[in-house]
């Protein structure tokens, strides 16, 4: 090939090695490379681009590691077949985000190649996973940590190739987005809910903002639909060194919390479901079975996680709010 299929991009901040690897990236993306094209030699690389040889054999090699390319004696380099790589980057490891990724890995072709990784809500963290993801990737799948808005450093993402996952509302509607409704759908719950709740005298919310990520507009919510229903409410930052009583609903989002929760009911000889409520936010295969089942306010991951492979498989922009439901149980 007289001339490489790609335009070496030279970015701010880049190396000629990361300048490279990703303007070679870019082009098998674009479709300007395909599986089994082959790309320049190192000697017609180095020749085109002013690159040195050892700058065009390190970049190819970091190419092949990443098993986008591949070498053989006869054909020198070419792109390798079934590259398709997903960039998914999640909050943390909880049961119901293992539901998300067994729902999403089980949709996806085998051939499709997945990273998982976590940022833990560090923002130093996700900006570097980010960052460092750049260019190297199809899709990228992206928990965010804002609730209200995407994170800066997204805006570096084609917005074809970027979904948002569970929280944070796209500024742009190149954007696509599959998230919850954390506020209006909560009291929509608990009004569905009521003649269970109204069996109890006061509702109290284990919430600490300092503590967890989960948006405070579920704060708002319960304590809109409580004044609705005259029902007293309360919001604690943890269930510590407090004292449970007959007909308290107690409501945590942390599980944490609300194992916390069923350990003072029965060390005071409540039973839950007749001497006190309890309801958790996010259901798990658990809280199915504990105590004769937790009722739980939630949204289905499993149905998030399939949903998120479709957007891979398809590349169809996506904007979908997904609905939260409440699943009552013996505990209320």
């Amino acid at each position: 090939m007289s001339k490489p299929d790609f335009r070496i991009s030279k970015k701010a901040g880049q190396t000629k090695i990361q300048q490279l690897v990703h303007s070679i990236t870019e082009a098998i993306e674009s479709g300007k490379l395909n599986d089994g094209d082959s790309l320049p030699s190192v000697n017609q690389l180095s020749s085109e681009s002013g690159f040195s040889r050892d700058t065009v054999f390190k970049a190819y090699r970091i190419l092949k590691k990443r098993n986008i390319i591949e070498s053989a004696p006869t054909r020198g380099y070419f792109v390798k077949g079934n590259s398709f790589k997903v960039f998914m980057l999640l909050d943390d490891f909880s049961a119901f985000k293992e539901q998300l990724y067994k729902s999403f890995r089980q949709n996806l072709p085998q051939n499709f190649t997945v990273d998982l990784l976590f940022h833990h809500y560090n923002p130093d963290v996700f900006n570097q996973l980010v960052q460092n993801s750049l260019g190297r990737y199809s899709i990228y799948i992206v928990m965010n940590i804002n609730h209200s808005g995407m994170e800066p450093v997204l805006n570096k993402i084609d917005p074809g190739k970027l979904l948002i996952l569970d929280m944070g509302f796209p500024g742009s509607e190149g954007v696509s987005y599959i998230i919850q409704d954390f506020n209006s759908a909560v009291e929509n719950c608990l009004d569905e809910g009521l003649q269970n709740l109204r069996k109890y005298s006061e509702l109290i919310l284990v919430y600490d903002e300092n503590e967890t990520p989960h948006p405070s507009e579920t704060v708002s919510a319960v304590s809109k639909f409580c004044l609705k229903h005259a029902i007293p409410f309360r919001n604690v930052k943890n269930v510590f060194d407090l004292a449970l009583r007959k007909g308290q609903i107690w409501f945590t989002i942390r599980d944490s919390d609300l194992v916390e929760v069923i350990k003072l009911s029965r060390k005071q000889s409540l039973i839950t479901g007749k001497d006190v409520g309890v309801l958790s936010y996010n259901d798990t295969p658990m809280k199915q079975i504990v105590g004769n089942g937790i009722s739980v306010i939630t949204t289905d991951f499993s149905q998030m996680g399939s949903l998120a492979a479709s957007f891979v498989k398809n590349q169809q922009k996506i904007a979908e709010v997904l609905p939260t439901s409440l699943i009552l149980r013996e505990s209320l």
